[in-house]
Order: C-alpha cells, then sequence, then structure tokens
C-alpha cells in the first residue's frame, strides 16, 4: 500500500501514481503478481477513504503472553496434504496425498489436528513504549549456562532502564543483573557457542532463543524464551536501549507528539468536517479501512468499542484520541516495527541513511543512493512531514515493504531474460493438452475461450484434434461425445488473433489428424489462408545439427504433425499413428489392427497438401536410444505416454536426458486420466523433455508448478534448460539423489514471518471467518531436492498470525528448483486450502519479502500475503542478477574427494588417475576457504548466509560501542586488505581479526595456487589428448570472460569441473574508489558465459 498523504485524504488524490487501476479477475504480469502493492481510489465528497479491491497490505495485531510455551500446535512435517487440490476442482474432496522425497505422489490419510490453546493476555506491543512497558513488567525465561543447563529465572527492566535483573538466584540481588550500557550486542537465535552446542541444539526452536553480549570481554546471558514473540519484544527493547541508552527516560510518556500521530491527528482533523471535536463510529471505520485494504469492518468497529468502554466512553462518536490508539493497535505490525527499530538510528522513523543501510545490506540492492531512499521516502511515507525532513515512519516503512519493490519475486525476471538464441530443444516449452476442453475428457465441453486463454497464460504448444465434420469442413473435439464441437476455420481464427500476443516466440500446434483426405485438404487451405506467412514451411536444413533458435524463430507456427517422405511424389500415402491419435481412435471405439515392436498403431492416408506444412516438427515413432543416436534427424519430435515416459526416466535416465539434449521430446497423459488430472511435469521436466503438455482446465498442485515455473523468463513460455542439461559433454541422471558434479548446491533459508488477511476457505463447511493457518513451505525438483517442512498452526488468527519458523534447504540443482507456499486452516470442514503461491528458486529475492498468495483457480486473494526472510547462500542479493559464489556450509569431518571410475581398461584408468591428485589440491583450497568464512561469520554472531557486509557492519558496531580505546588499522594499499589490532583487545574481537586472516589468507593461497593446479590438469588433458586421441576431458567454455579472479590471477576452466562451478574471489576497485568489497562469485554455465 503506497503512502497515504493527510491533505490527499479527502481530495481524492491517488498516493501512488505508478499504480493504475485493479487488474480484472485472475489478471497478473509476468511475475504473478497483481499491480503494485496498493492503490487508493478517489474519496469524493466523502468523509472517508476507499481502498481499490487490488490493494495489498493489512492490519497488525500480535497478542502477547507472559510465562510458558503456549500451546497453538505442534509443527508436523509430512502430516499429508498441504492445499488438497492436488487435480481436483474447486470444493471437491479428494483424499489427500503427499509428496515424497523424489517428488513421486502417495495416498496418505491425514487426521486432523486440533490445537487447545489458552487465549493469550490483550496485550499490544505496538510501539517502543509497549515493548518498554512489558519488559519492566517481566517475564519468566531460562537461563542457558555454559554446562548446557537451564535455569528458570524471572526477567524484568528496572523502572529507571539502566539495569536488567533477574530473579531467584543463589547471587545476591545486586549480582543478579546486567547494566545496559554494558551491551555491545543482543543476538537473535542460536548464535554463541553455547546455544550452539549438541546438548542444547534440539531442545528449543532458534526462534525462541537470544543471547545479550555484555561487557569488555564480550560474555554471553543466554536466554530461552516461552514464544518467539517474547523474544522479538526483549530482542527489540534492549537493542533500542543500547542504542539510545539516557535518551528513552522520556520514552514512556513522550512530551510531544510522534510523526506517526501527528499524522494521523491530521487525518482526523480532515474527517472532522464540522470541527465537532469527533465524528461517528462509520466514518471513523472506513478511514481506518481505507488506509488498511483488507482490515475488516467488524474488527475495526469491535476495537473501537473496546476503547470507549475501558473510557467510560459511549455511543457513536469517536474522538481524536480513542481514533488515534485504535489505528496505533490495528494498523502497527510488529515484526515490521521490531524490524524498523534495528536499523533505526532515529528511535521510531527511519531516515534516509538508516534506509540505505537496510535495503544495501538486508535487501541486497546494489548502488544505493540516498537520493533513491529519498525518492522512497517521497513515494510511500504518508505524512507531510516526513516527506519534508526524508523520515520514513512506521507506516510508511510498511508500505514500502508491501510494494512491489519488496515483492519476493525478482524484477528483472518479468521480462525476458535469457538468452533466446540457443536450439529449440535446449528450452522446456509451455504446452497444454486438450486445450479446448472446459473439464474432464467425457463430460467436458469445447469452447473457443479455452484456447485464448491457454494462449495468454503463456502457452506455446496448442494440441489441436481434428475430425470430418459436416458440409466437408473439420471440427475440433476431444471425447467420446459430438455434441460440443468446434469449427476448425474458427479454432485457427483464435489462434491467428492470439498467437503472439502474450510471446513473440514460436507457437507450436500440434495437430492429431483423424480426417479423411478431401477435409485434410480443406484443413490445408484453411491454415494457408489464415495463419499466412505465419507458419513456417521452409525445409529443415540437412547440413545443420540442432533445431533453429525462438529468436530465430520469432512470430512463427510450426506444425506438428506426420509427413510423407521427402522421396515420396504421389499426392497421397500412407503414414502411421501411434501417438495421441491411436488413443483418441480407442476412446470412440475403433479397432487396434497393427503392431509394431510390441506398440500399437493406426494407418491412415495423408494427403501431400497437408503433409507439407509440416517443417520442423515432423513426428516418428520412438523406437530406442540407440536408434534414435544412430538415425533420427534433429527435425524429428518423437511423442511419449506418461507411464513410457516414467518406464524411460526410471530404467534409462541417462540416456533419456543425452537424448533431449538434440531432440525434442512430446510428453502427454495417459487416457487413464479420464478426469483431466494432471502429471508432475517436474518428473519429466528433470529427463530434460522439452513439451510436458498438461490440462490447463484442471487446477491443482501440478498446474501451480507448471504457472509458477515458466513466469521466470517474461512468461514468454520458454525456459532455457540447466546448463549440465544442454552441455554435449556432462553427466547427469534424472533420478539424481545426491550432489551433482560440476553444480554447486546453495543453502535456502527461509523463515515464515507472519501472514496477512488470511480468508476462510472457499470451500469450507465451518461456521463462522475464524481460521488456525499453518503453513507448507514446499521444494520440488531433482529427487535430492524435493522436501517439505510445516509451521505450527496460528490459533484464530487470521489477519495477522505470526509464525517466526525458519527452515533450511540444500537445493543441488537449483536451476530445475521450485519453491511453493501453501496456506492451510487447521480448522476445516471439507476444504481447508487458503492459498499457495509458486516461484522458481531463480526468481527468489533475498531480504525480507512478502509473497503474494493465490486462490486454487489461480487468482490473486485481494490483499493476502506472507511476511517473510528469504537468505541464499552463494547470492548476495536482490534486484539485479548477481554472480554465484562460495558455497558456504559447515566442514565436515571427512572431506568428499572427486574420483574416477575403474573401467578396466589399463590405458585409460592410468591417464585418468594422473588427474586425481590435483583434482584433491583443488577440492582442499576449496573446502578450505569455505570453512574460513563459516568460522569468520559463526565469530561475528552471523550465520553461514550471512554476506561480508553484515559481518563488517558487526564488527565495526563492536568498535564504536567499547568503552575501551580500540585501535584497528585496515590496509587497502595491498591486493589483499589486511586488519591489525593494535593494542590489547578482548578475546573475542582478537578470535574475530584472526579469523579475518585466516579467511584472507585461504583465499589468496586458493588464488595463487590456481595457475599450478590448473597446469597439472592442463597435463593429464594433454596425456589423454595422446592416449586416446580425445578430447572431452577438460572444457574451457571461453572462461577468460568470467571476471572471477580480477587484479592477480586469471580465471582457469578447470574450476568449473572441480570447484562445482564457483569460487571466492576478492576484487579490488580502482584505485580512486572506496574500500574493497567482498564478493561470493563466478559462476559459468554451458555457453561459457558467467551468471
Amino acid at each position: 500500500m503506497a503512502g497515504v498523504h493527510a491533505s490527499d485524504v479527502f481530495s481524492g488524490h491517488c498516493v501512488d501514481p505508478a499504480v493504475g487501476a485493479p487488474p480484472a479477475r485472475g489478471a497478473s504480469n509476468a511475475a504473478g503478481i497483481p499491480g503494485d502493492s496498493a492503490a487508493l481510489t478517489p474519496a469524493g465528497t466523502r468523509a472517508y477513504l476507499e481502498v481499490s479491491a487490488s490493494a495489498q497490505g493489512g492490519p497488525a495485531e500480535i497478542l502477547y503472553s507472559n510465562g510458558r510455551y503456549r500451546e497453538d500446535g505442534s509443527p508436523r512435517t509430512g502430516s499429508g496434504c498441504r492445499d488438497r487440490s492436488a487435480e481436483r476442482s474447486q470444493g471437491a474432496g479428494n483424499p489427500p496425498c503427499g509428496i515424497m522425497k523424489d517428488g513421486s505422489k502417495q495416498r496418505q490419510v491425514r487426521k486432523k489436528t486440533v490445537s487447545f490453546s489458552s487465549m493469550p493476555s490483550d496485550r499490544k506491543i505496538n510501539s517502543t513504549a509497549a515493548c518498554m512497558a512489558f519488559m519492566m513488567e517481566g517475564c519468566e525465561m531460562k537461563k542457558v549456562r555454559s554446562n548446557s543447563r537451564m535455569y528458570n529465572r524471572y526477567f524484568l527492566l528496572d523502572p529507571d532502564m539502566h539495569w536488567l535483573r533477574w530473579e531467584p538466584s543463589k547471587k545476591d540481588s545486586e549480582k543478579a543483573k546486567l547494566e545496559i550500557k554494558g551491551i555491545k550486542e543482543v543476538r537473535l537465535g542460536k548464535k554463541t557457542p553455547v546455544l550452539r552446542s549438541n546438548g542444547l541444539s534440539d531442545q528449543f526452536p532458534d526462534e525462541c532463543a537470544f543471547s545479550i553480549i555484555y561487557g569488555d570481554n564480550y560474555e554471553s546471558l543466554d536466554l530461552v524464551a516461552s514464544t518467539a514473540d517474547v523474544v522479538s519484544t526483549w530482542v527489540m527493547g534492549l537493542r533500542y536501549l543500547v542504542s539510545y541508552g539516557r535518551h528513552t527516560v522520556n520514552m514512556v510518556e513522550p512530551s510531544q507528539p510522534s510523526l506517526r500521530t501527528s499524522w494521523i491527528g491530521s487525518v482526523f482533523d480532515l474527517a472532522d468536517m464540522e470541527k465537532e471535536g469527533h465524528i461517528d463510529l462509520f466514518r471513523a471505520t472506513q478511514i481506518i479501512k481505507g488506509l488498511n485494504p483488507g482490515m475488516k469492518e467488524s474488527r475495526i468497529e469491535l476495537k473501537f468499542k473496546e476503547l470507549q468502554k475501558a473510557k467510560d466512553q459511549y455511543g457513536e462518536a469517536i474522538n481524536m484520541d480513542t481514533f488515534v490508539e485504535a489505528y496505533c493497535e490495528l494498523c502497527t505490525r510488529p515484526e515490521i516495527f521490531f524490524l524498523m527499530v534495528q536499523f533505526s538510528s532515529n528511535k521510531e522513523f527511519l531516515d534516509s541513511k538508516d534506509l540505505m543501510l537496510f535495503v544495501d545490506v538486508e535487501q541486497g540492492v546494489e548502488s544505493v543512493t540516498e537520493d533513491m531512499c529519498r525518492d522512497i521516502v517521497q513515494k510511500f511515507e504518508p505524512s507531510a512531514e516526513g516527506r519534508e525532513r526524508a523520515y520514513l515512519s512506521i507506516d510508511g516503512f510498511t508500505h514500502y515493504l508491501l510494494s512491489s519493490k519488496c515483492h519476493i519475486f525478482d524484477p528483472q525476471h518479468k521480462r525476458v531474460c535469457q538468452d533466446m538464441t540457443q536450439p529449440l530443444s535446449h528450452y522446456y516449452i509451455n504446452s497444454s493438452h486438450n486445450a479446448s476442453l472446459l473439464e474432464d475428457h467425457f463430460w467436458g465441453s469445447s469452447d473457443i475461450s479455452s484456447y485464448i486463454r491457454a494462449i495468454r497464460m503463456g502457452c506455446r504448444s496448442i494440441e489441436v484434434i481434428v475430425w470430418d465434420g459436416p458440409d466437408n469442413e473439420p471440427v475440433v473435439y476431444v471425447g467420446s461425445s459430438v455434441a460440443s464441437h468446434l469449427a476448425f476455420s474458427k479454432v485457427l481464427d483464435v489462434i491467428n488473433q492470439y498467437a503472439f500476443e502474450s510471446s513473440e516466440y514460436p507457437l507450436i500446434l500440434c495437430l492429431v489428424n483423424h480426417c479423411c483426405i478431401p477435409q485434410q485438404k480443406v484443413m490445408a487451405q484453411h491454415m494457408k489462408k489464415i495463419l499466412g506467412d505465419k507458419l513456417f514451411v521452409e525445409p529443415s536444413n540437412k547440413e545443420e545439427n540442432y533445431l533453429p533458435s525462438p529468436e530465430k524463430l520469432k512470430s512463427k507456427i510450426l506444425i506438428k504433425g506426420k509427413r510423407l517422405p521427402h522421396n515420396f511424389t504421389d499426392a497421397e500415402g500412407d503414414v502411421t499413428d501411434e501417438e495421441e491419435g491411436l488413443e483418441m481412435t480407442r476412446r470412440v471405439g475403433a479397432d487396434e489392427k497393427d503392431q509394431l515392436n510390441g506398440i500399437g498403431f493406426r494407418r491412415f492416408r495423408l494427403c501431400r497438401e497437408l503433409s507439407d506444412l509440416v517443417s520442423l516438427c515432423r513426428s516418428v515413432q520412438f523406437r530406442d536410444f540407440e536408434t534414435s543416436r544412430r538415425d533420427q534427424k534433429y527435425w524429428e519430435i518423437c511423442s511419449f505416454n506418461e507411464v513410457d515416459a516414467n518406464r524411460f526416466a526410471n530404467e534409462f535416465p541417462e540416456e533419456f536426458v543425452c537424448y533431449n539434449k538434440r531432440f525434442l521430446s512430446r510428453v502427454y497423459p495417459t487416457p487413464m486420466r479420464i478426469d483431466a488430472s494432471n502429471m508432475n511435469p517436474q518428473d519429466f521436466w528433470k529427463c530434460g523433455c522439452q513439451i510436458v503438455a498438461m490440462n490447463y482446465q484442471t487446477p491443482g498442485l501440478m498446474m501451480d508448478l507448471n504457472l509458477g515455473w515458466f513466469r521466470q523468463n517474461g512468461n514468454c513460455g520458454y525456459v532455457l534448460r540447466p546448463a549440465i542439461m544442454r552441455e554435449e559433454v556432462s553427466y547427469f541422471s534424472a533420478n539424481a539423489r545426491d550432489s551433482l558434479p560440476g553444480v554447486s548446491a546453495q543453502l535456502l533459508h527461509i523463515k515464515i514471518i507472519s501472514g496477512q488477511n488470511l480468508p476462510k476457505p472457499r470451500g469450507s463447511a465451518a461456521k463462522g471467518d475464524v481460521v488456525e493457518p499453518y503453513i507448507y513451505v514446499e521444494i520440488h525438483g531433482i529427487p535430492a531436492d524435493c522436501a517439505e517442512q510445516r509451521t505450527k498452526t496460528v490459533s484464530q488468527n487470521g489477519d495477522n498470525p505470526i509464525f517466526d519458523e525458519s527452515f533450511e534447504f540444500q537445493i543441488n540443482l537449483p536451476e530445475l528448483a521450485v519453491l511453493r507456499f501453501v496456506v492451510l486452516d487447521d480448522d476445516y470442514i471439507g476444504d481447508e486450502f487458503i492459498g499457495q503461491y509458486t516461484i522458481p528458486f531463480e526468481c527468489l529475492q533475498p531480504g525480507y519479502r512478502h509473497v503474494p498468495l493465490q486462490s486454487l483457480t489461480g487468482e490473486f486473494l485481494p490483499n493476502t500475503t506472507l511476511f517473510v526472510h528469504v537468505a541464499i547462500t552463494n547470492r548476495r542479493g536482490g534486484g539485479k542478477a548477481h554472480k554465484r559464489g562460495l558455497s558456504v556450509r559447515k566442514g565436515r569431518k571427512t572431506r568428499e574427494y572427486a574420483t574416477t571410475k575403474t573401467t578396466g581398461i589399463k590405458v585409460v584408468d592410468e591417464l585418468f588417475r594422473a588427474s586425481t591428485q590435483p583434482l584433491r589440491e583443488a577440492t582442499d583450497l576449496r573446502e578450505n576457504v569455505q570453512n574460513a568464512v563459516v568460522s569468520f561469520k559463526e565469530l561475528c554472531g552471523l550465520t553461514p548466509a550471512a554476506n561480508m557486509k553484515q559481518c563488517i557492519l558487526t564488527v565495526s558496531t563492536w568498535l564504536m560501542n567499547s568503552e575501551r580505546s580500540l585501535r584497528v588499522t585496515v590496509d587497502l594499499s595491498e591486493t589483499y586488505p589486511t586488519m591489525e589490532a593494535q593494542g590489547p583487545m578482548p578475546e573475542l574481537l582478537r578470535k574475530v581479526f584472526n579469523a579475518y586472516d585466516t579467511m584472507i589468507q585461504t583465499s589468496r593461497t586458493l588464488i595463487e595456487s590456481a595457475d599450478v593446479v590448473y597446469y597439472k590438469l592442463t597435463q593429464a588433458q594433454r596425456a589423454e589428448k595422446h592416449g586416446m586421441k580425445r578430447d572431452t576431458f577438460i572444457r574451457g567454455d571461453d572462461a577468460s570472460s568470467c571476471p572471477a579472479y580480477s587484479a592477480s590471477a586469471t580465471f582457469k576452466p578447470f574450476l568449473c569441473l572441480v570447484l562445482p562451478r564457483d569460487e571466492m574471489s576478492i576484487e579490488r576497485p580502482p584505485a580512486a574508489a572506496s574500500p574493497p568489497t567482498w564478493t561470493a562469485v563466478a559462476a559459468v554455465d554451458g555457453t561459457g558465459h558467467p551468471h
């Protein structure tokens, strides 16, 4: 939601000029985001605000309780169906199913869970003052000792806010306390050696732990609270006290209005047109609803009545104090307020420099300037004073985080961003099966709008099943009934009109021909007349080895179908149909008469006119992989029944992948899917199958995966396959269940923070509007990557449920991984599905992001989002695509070295054995750097997912907050920057500087040893060439274009092989530039270009 300027509340001005009218139902951009986060529509002469249906953002109210853990639902993993929507229509009640580790489906029985949670107190943390009041009241927490024992203690803040005390304790009361000014840092999570110890790591969740670093020796007070809410309150309050010290004494009772209260007061003054000092309840409710789209009117009215009752005020008149108090309690999202306080140097707002720090360090946006941050303030800050002084209040900060600038989908993927000049066989192609159907195969009717819908959704392969029709006019229909059919010419008209509306790249028309010769000629005439120059009919070039690229085939329609042999001269001839055409014939009762290699087929006559329209996609029968490798031409395409394709994927996974490097393959659903359910496209994408035909009329998990996947390249219908599946010399198995050779695994860290405005499931039969949401986070990809995690259930809160749970996933093939969020209701009857969002891994923006949720049928739910934090090891942050860097992970007890497989041929084995030692050396170099980086980050109190800027920022904060006079010298004049402490130094800082030095030295060793290791590998390569006359061991891939090593070393192609496509370097900037930055960089894909 964009900022609301007080002067615009009643003038009818739209706050965010970049946001237009709300999109039509189901409309979305390439990223699947339905416009900017919010827009306010004109209010006209009405004295309250109205909000567009497409606005996002919502209420934020969190309830806190002192004491022990609340029983609000225990986390479960793999407990059954996450969306109950897989292959069913809306509201249907099919049995639940779960995703196995390999991505296959398995029927499971899911037991309903009920959360018996006691209602928390009505304490609202909507300001720093409320936070301090909570801390002064105190609560029970567990104090963790170095021996891993935990003791219950009652912690509270002194009224003068100078001391933190705890009781009971064996210590004297004067010793059981900690002075606030002695606190150096407050760490959230298990980020000290005590909390990371093996004896405690599994006893409590990461979100319930925090540590206070204090004293000159940087000792730690490690605490575990009952809930993440309590932790957030203590961490926020203590960080605030550490930052502002004595200046906070007057904060609980502020002497003057804050930026926020002044603004909301001015909104009230504008609403009070009669200047009576009060407005009616209806007007007050509508104003708050207008400022917070998605908030329920009943909730606002109830809050007003509660506040009035507490003040012994009754009636419909709302005064300013009550209005301001209600707004602050209803519209403050504590998780965002907590985040703002972390970065604020100006108490309860962010100035432009604070915002720069947040956007740069947390959101990972490059080249952030103060002017950019001022523009953000001007766009999202609601108060005139804030805009004038370049201050972003909590409301402006919330509006910014809800805007499209902070959506989880990387905006660069909203447009075509991949190389479109590779052969057509190197791309996944968005494909539709039985596009004319509205429902299932037997009862569904055909409708022309189904073609329009599929094409507009990015489909680039459309199936058209043609039969003989009356009056010598071919017709299109599917199924055993001809009651609903479409004229073939009308279908072509629609395709001609909409073919390139959503994408300019080629459209493949898959013809399933059941027509007699006369009507085939009519088909050919219609296609030539209606499609005209769009038809690609140029003969294939026999000197080429690969299909043309999508770029060369722009605005062309390719016909996939049968073709007469090139040396056949008659006007018509016999061809076989062993694909969909045969199965369609079976459905309508025709007899199967012939068999070829155990595969049934039918013969039919094909006319020359229709045959000549088939050029690059000539349908042929698949026999076996060896025959295809030897005889198949690049312009020939094979279609596979889902069952056969699954068999090949399981029995011949490597061969299937190699086959798809050169040839197009199409996979279509088995005819047993009479309900038009969908297969899992990931089962065939992992084999490299380019065209996986989906039943677009059937919503559910499988269509979510398909639609989410094809968003990543501007929704143009084409997605470049992973490099390991395109390179001629590479090994990849579709059933890989471990890390892949030559591909760097990445760690995905997801924190589910909160949800906003979660609605009741549409098909729910439960009474009332109460929901008890929980979330599944799913990874879909190769078998090694398939995983899922579940949050706890939040009891009776769909407005702003707080989850605060973190998950970690290892992604072995990032280019093929898809992340899916599924929100379900634990208090359901009939239907539990609330919403979902599916996004390719490559499109994730790290940082604090909002996730828009979609309904079962794909429409975006208005104002319904999840608030998450994303961190990806190997990636610096959001904005532009960044180079891949070091694969940071904990060091193993034993290292995994690359080995050569014995062939039994002595000459071959000896040649390849020569490369074993340099491979081991390269592995040691890489592992040493990885371990050094992890150690440095952990000593800084950060996770392995943190970036180097966060580490340096943490160290500089320690130095600035130290009461000692500490002197640290950073030497940037050398190739490798040094950091040296001079004079006495606390032990922790000494360890940090030593870890920094180790990290720099191991990086230096790696860079300076590159030439030696490279030389050894090239020697092995030359020996191989000499002995076997082959050049398949090492591929340079034009790696000289990759800037992984600057100033001191040149990137060597062997690193693509032995250092899983990534490396770490220290890049020195030009002499006049700012100090060096640490960049996790450099992956080289199959084309030799860094990405």
